[in-house]
């Protein structure tokens, strides 16, 4: 198996112990923050976060009126990965607020999940 960052690991860890990864949505339910990514121009970027209490730590200043979601790890692999990657959308993985973070595609992190789908 290939080396993954430690920041994918842990995330993997806890969606495993889970089942469930975590995203911003608006008020009307129709819509998810999606930021620039600071790794490549004119690229979008979904936070998702392993953990509600990480994912509520962003529900502030410019979302301050999302609301922190779950999506299961089932149907995020059934339905968002395809989604995400056919509108070239990267996932943030465990995303900080004015940090670096990694960007993964959205395939190469639903080959990380797959194995860990109960």
């Amino acid at each position: 198996m290939t080396e993954i960052a430690p920041e994918l690991a842990s995330f993997i860890e806890n969606v495993k112990q889970h089942q469930l990864v975590w995203g911003l949505q608006d008020e009307t339910g129709e819509g998810w923050v999606v930021c620039d990514s600071s790794e490549y121009e004119h690229t979008d970027v979904m936070p998702l976060w392993s953990s509600e209490e990480n994912a509520k730590i962003h529900c502030s200043d410019e979302w301050a009126d999302y609301k922190a979601v779950s999506i299961t790890l089932t149907e995020f692999l059934e339905f968002w990965v395809s989604d995400l990657n056919d509108d070239g959308v990267l996932i943030g993985i465990d995303w900080l607020a004015d940090q670096e973070c990694l960007e993964i595609d959205p395939i190469e992190l639903a080959k990380s999940l797959v194995n860990i789908e109960e």
